[in-house]
């Protein structure tokens, strides 16, 4: 495989930049968040419900709310959601599932962490997710977001807010939950 090339200086100064710089960060991430949904639906709040982790090298907060990932530019990031409890029941149900409904990267740099990132961090490549009827006992079923970190992202550490919607149980109406201590991506230059 070959890489094509511009000379970013004109010929002859020896500085060359890649034409698509990141597109070679194959390795996707996986970011995992597992929701306590009996206790998200009681409490109205993912603050002591919600647990992330992921398979990223030098990030912190496994296990915990507030997760920092660390990616590359030009890499894929994949943000799967799922309950704790996801095991078909004995009366042929399954649990209440979650599903990400958005995520929203904040402005860190305005000091106030609730206002919107202006610049777009993100591709959006798309929202996956399985309907009921598809769901038996040996697949595991769950909703996952995907998106490409731009090559053009300025290497920093960006919070981000998801907006979970839960099924509830015995009912048809959604609850809709934000983040409330808010995760984050350290992305590195490559």
């Amino acid at each position: 495989m070959t890489t094509s090339t511009t000379t970013a200086g004109g010929p002859g100064t020896g500085i060359e930049q890649k034409q698509n710089p990141g597109q070679l960060n194959s390795v996707q991430l996986n970011i995992v968040t597992l929701v306590n949904m009996e206790r998200a639906a009681e409490t109205g709040s993912l603050a002591e419900s919600m647990y992330m982790m992921d398979n990223s090298i030098g990030g912190s907060g496994q296990g915990t709310n507030h997760l920092e990932t660390v990616c590359k530019q030009g890499q894929v990031l994949n943000w799967i959601v799922r309950p704790i409890d996801m095991d078909k029941r004995i009366d042929n149900t399954w649990p209440p599932m979650p599903k990400i409904n958005s995520i929203v990267f904040l402005d860190t740099e305005l000091g106030d962490e609730e206002d919107v990132a202006e610049r777009k961090i993100c591709t959006e490549l798309k929202i996956y997710g399985a309907p009921d009827r598809m769901r038996d006992k040996f697949t595991p079923v769950y909703y996952y977001w995907a998106g490409t970190i731009l090559s053009t992202a300025k290497p920093g550490l960006y919070r981000y807010r998801l907006i979970l919607e839960l099924e509830q149980e015995g009912t048809k109406e959604r609850l809709y939950l934000n983040t409330v201590e808010h995760p984050s991506i350290r992305i590195l230059g490559i």
